[in-house]
């Protein structure tokens, strides 16, 4: 499977999101507060965006199971949205007034470019690493995670069978709409090398 293929090429960038001390310090509840704010407020920016590109996406479908799919997805980027403004009503941030940092706005607007004026199989190739990258940062940090972990809902959230659904869902879309072509990797690494300095970006001194 291309989706497969895809993700393998790129277990490097994977182990260094799950060694990254943003990461870690999700995983062991140390993460500064301070910290897990700045990364809600860019994250919230971030999903903005990529839930215009799934609607972007959507748009060049002409198979309506795909279209069905699509719907789905745009779901749970909304479902996700709604946990950051809880996050956001908790931790006394306007959302509205967030300014992306360099790594958010580069990620973003690689999103958003692609999903304007590429192919949908790059588009989807574009996507997938961040839905398949918190599904299995979230299957990984599960086990660690005790009760008292101010980070257990984030870890919840995107360990929950639901979340590896939607990630399911959209690896399956790749497979059936995106060719193993260079442009195709070179889509799915860069979203995934996004995902790693996305992390840095947040955490002072990175």
């Amino acid at each position: 499977m291309l989706h497969q293929i895809l993700w393998d090429s790129c277990r490097d960038l994977v182990q260094a999101c799950l060694d990254h001390p943003f990461v870690r310090g999700l995983a062991d509840g140390t993460l500064d507060p301070a910290v897990f704010r700045n990364y809600v407020a860019q994250d919230a920016f971030y999903l903005r965006a990529f839930m215009k590109s799934y609607a972007l996406a959507l748009a060049r479908c002409d198979d309506l199971s795909a279209a069905q799919a699509f719907h789905e997805l745009i779901g749970g980027v909304l479902q996700e949205i709604a946990m950051h403004r809880d996050y956001a009503r908790s931790l006394g941030l306007d959302l509205g007034a967030v300014r992306p940092n360099p790594a958010c706005l580069a990620y973003t607007d690689f999103l958003l470019a692609t999903a304007w004026g590429r192919s949908l199989g790059e588009i989807l190739a574009a996507m997938t690493p961040c839905m398949r990258l918190y599904a299995w940062l979230g299957q990984n940090l599960a086990p660690r995670a005790v009760p008292e972990n101010p980070y257990r809902r984030w870890i919840e959230t995107y360990s929950a069978p639901e979340f590896e659904q939607l990630a399911a869902r959209i690896e399956s879309l790749l497979d059936s709409c995106a060719t193993d072509s260079p442009e195709v990797h070179d889509a799915y690494r860069y979203a995934m090398e996004c995902e790693l300095r996305f992390f840095s970006a947040v955490m002072p001194g990175l």
